[in-house]
């Protein structure tokens, strides 16, 4: 019989640490002979990653993105999560669905209920658990500054931010049974051993 593998999302706006977070947690999961997937959002394939790239270089309608963004989930979901799933292993995402409801939903304008219907058309599986690594505006962007050279999204004004961490919040409030707040603002490695509590309950859960 094959184990059951589990769909862990990390959420949150630039700068807060998610890329780091996914990395140890995938390597802690690793260490105790689980088989791990890490991939991110948008990208994960090919085509995917194809995809990414023209979503936060090129500029676009909102409509625009919102589409490409869900045509890079369905082919993700198809080629590396569910078969992922399917042979058991724990698939780590760096963003999921959340991030298509704070950045698109809140940030764009776009309705709640567009997204919804996308979200019912064509994404059959959703995050056992889903991370949120929340900071203050200011504190996430003072770190991304320090990193490469911004994209698209990166060049956004502050309030399009603060939206977006509206609308995390707003997913939280919503769906607070599979949603963990994190702050972010702690140390890394403190980041890292909160999420791995959490885990740890997970997993004697499912036991």
């Amino acid at each position: 019989m094959i184990a059951a593998g589990m769909f862990i999302s990390f959420e949150g706006s630039e700068g807060v640490g998610k890329s780091t977070l996914v990395n140890r947690v995938g390597k802690w999961l690793r260490d105790q002979a689980l088989s791990v997937v890490l991939t991110r959002e948008p990208g994960g394939t090919e085509l995917s990653e194809t995809l990414r790239e023209l979503v936060i270089n090129e500029p676009m309608a909102v409509q625009t993105e919102l589409l490409l963004l869900f045509a890079a989930r369905a082919e993700h979901l198809d080629k590396v999560i569910k078969p992922a799933l399917t042979v058991g292993s724990w698939v780590l995402c760096d963003r999921f669905v959340d991030a298509t409801y704070a950045y698109q939903g809140h940030g764009r304008g776009i309705s709640m209920g567009q997204i919804d219907l996308l979200v019912s058309a064509f994404v059959d599986v959703m995050p056992k658990l889903t991370f949120w690594l929340d900071a203050p505006v200011s504190v996430g962007l003072e770190r991304a500054a320090k990193r490469s050279a911004p994209d698209r999204f990166e060049r956004e004004k502050i309030e399009f931010f603060d939206r977006v961490r509206t609308g995390y919040r707003t997913q939280y409030e919503r769906e607070g049974d599979r949603i963990v707040r994190l702050d972010a603002t702690q140390s890394a490695d403190a980041l890292f051993d909160e999420a791995c509590g959490y885990l740890t309950r997970l997993m004697s859960a499912a036991k």
